[in-house]
Formats: C-alpha cells, structure tokens, sequence
C-alpha cells in the first residue's frame, strides 16, 4: 500500500528558487537556501516543517524526502475560461512562511500529496487555472461578464479561499488583464474546423504510465482525505439538530472512504501473485483520478462553507452529499475485481 509514496532522488537546484521555481527538493547533503523555509515529507507522506538554520546541511532520515520553497511573492497570469483566451486574470500570491492554520500548513500538504520533484511557476500557475476553471464550471465561484463591484468582490473573496485550501497561496493582487500574446488565427481555424487544443487532453491523459498516476492519486487521497475532514467539522457549525447530523453522517462516510484508502489493493495484481491485466489496470487508473477530481471537489466546497448561513448550508450540504457518494463509488469501483472475488 505504502508504495505510492516512493518516489525517485530528488536533484538539487535551488538557483531559481523565488524566480522561476516555487519549491525545489533538496539532497541530504545540500544546504539551506537563505530565506527559503524547508519541508520534510517521512516515509509515510507526512509534511514537517525543518529547524534547519540558513546554509547548513539538511538532516533526513531513511525515506524522507525535503523541499526548499520561496515565500514569493509571484505573479502569474490565468485565463479563466478556455473559451474566451483573450481575457486573463493577473495573480499576485505569495506562501506565508509561519501559516497559522489549525489543520497544519496547506502548502506543506501539497509538496507532501502532489509534489513530483521541482515546482515550476508554470507548473503552478496551470494548476491554479484548472482549479478556477472547475469552479467556474461547477458553480463554485461566478464571474459574470462585466461583472460589477459587489459580483468582483464576492469572486475575489471566493478566488482567496478556494487558492488558500487548495493550494495553501495567500493572493495579494488579483486585476483583469488583456493578454496580447494570443494566437486569434489558430483559434479561429480551430474552431471552423471543429477541433480545439482541449480535444486532446484525454489522450494525454491516457499516455500517463497508469502506475504513477494511480500512485499519485491515491497518495493524494491518503493525505489529503483527513484534511478535508477536518475543513468539514471546522468549517461551518451546524445550528440545527437536522443540519449537524447531517455533518456527522458525512464525516462517518469520509472515515470509511479512508479507511478503504489504505486497504486500497495494488494496481498491477489481481490477487497475490496473480497479475492484473493492463486493460483492468488502466479500468483502476481511471476510477483513483476521478476519485482524486472528487477530492478537488471537496476543497472547493470548503472554500463556500466559511461564513454560510443556514441556507446556504444546506444546500452545500447537499452538495457535499454528491461529492461523497462520488468518492464511495469510484473507490468502490477501484478495488471492485477484489471485491468481486470475495464476494465469489
């Protein structure tokens, strides 16, 4: 099960730290970068942060893994929707160094669930527009065209907690800006010929090995899970009797989508010593990423709990419901040749 928290050696270049890098791994014998502070991640995917002073060498035991990050700040550019390529959001963030957050520092949480070596700003900066981009799409944040100063306000108050939960960035400045960088040629003829560079993203995502995206997927979930169980009974305090046993059935659920995390069976065999075929892996692959798009999911509901009255909590409790049961049944569906065999 532990499986998918090895990962290769990392190299060391902390030259573009606060540049072109956000965060960089560290060797054991590499020193620590001035004002950059250091996550260590253990054996079993646990993020803590290093006391390491400045300049000396970081101390790591067998299994672990340390990354040197900038606090920034950073500014990147993202462009909401696909759809409209002409209009991007210019987005200043930066990482707080000493966040204060009860449920432990986010941005540790995600070297420790989704870091794979060195973190570009670029590689950043595409998750962060896929993240607005989904919640534009589900509905979890609105940015309406020529949106006014009340509608800006809420998308920016949302834009902050949606980055802060899901990536752990404080941002600072957000500005609608017009990109010139745009091809509008290969976009039109795109389009009169019914293609789009979208159209493309599911074969790459079948081109990834199944076993490091399924890894990846289920290292997230394992990390990741408690966490937002945690966001859940913090997050908003049910003031009815109906509305807190409601949470409470929810967090019993996620409990048990855990647990099943951990007894999760290997990608590449059937039962012990029998091999999986690579059709019935790739069936495994692709139940662990949906799961792992639920989880996302989850982040941004929790970004709408904070402040929400009785009504809007029921209805995100409603939501929360559906992403739950999306869990359950991708879950279920990724061990389901175990369960089938069980069962017989």
């Amino acid at each position: 099960m532990m499986g998918f928290f090895k990962r290769p050696a990392p190299a060391t270049d902390a030259c573009a730290l606060g540049s072109t890098a956000v965060a960089v791994p560290l060797q054991p014998d590499c020193g620590v970068p001035p004002g950059c502070p250091v996550v260590i991640v253990d054996g079993d995917g646990r993020p803590r942060r290093a006391t390491t002073p400045a300049g000396r060498k970081v101390e790591l035991r067998p299994g672990e893994l340390a990354w040197a990050f900038h606090p920034g700040p950073y500014t990147i550019t993202i462009v909401p929707y696909a759809q409209a390529p002409e209009i991007g959001l210019r987005t200043t963030f930066a990482i707080d160094p000493l966040d204060p957050a009860p449920a432990g520092k986010r941005f540790d949480l995600y070297l420790a669930a989704e870091g794979e070596g060195r973190i570009d700003v670029g590689l950043l900066a595409a998750a962060v527009q896929d993240a607005v981009r989904a919640a534009l799409a589900q509905g979890s944040l609105d940015l309406p065209p020529c949106c006014g100063i009340d509608e800006w306000n809420a998308f920016r108050l949302g834009l902050n907690q949606l980055l802060y939960l899901r990536f752990g960035l404080t941002v600072d400045d957000c500005v609608p800006a017009e990109l010139d960088d745009v091809d509008y040629a290969a976009q039109l003829a795109a389009r009169a010929s019914g293609t789009s560079v979208l159209a493309a993203q599911p074969a790459a995502v079948e081109a990834v090995e199944p076993a490091l995206a399924d890894a990846k997927a289920l290292r997230r979930l394992f990390l990741e899970l408690p966490c937002v169980m945690c966001g859940l009974r913090l997050g908003a305090l049910p003031s009815g009797q109906d509305q807190f046993r409601r949470q409470q059935a929810l967090l019993q659920r996620l409990d048990r989508v855990s647990v099943e995390i951990t007894t999760m069976p290997a990608l590449v065999l059937a039962a012990p010593g029998q091999p999986l075929a690579a059709d019935e892996q790739l069936r495994r692959m692709r139940h662990s990423r949906r799961a792992a798009a639920a989880l996302d999911e989850a982040w941004a509901l929790l970004a709408r709990l904070d402040g929400a009255d009785d009504d809007k909590l029921a209805a995100l409790y409603d939501e929360a419901e559906r992403i739950v049961a999306n869990l359950e049944a991708e879950c279920a569906g990724r061990r389901a040749a175990a369960v089938a065999r069980e069962a017989a």
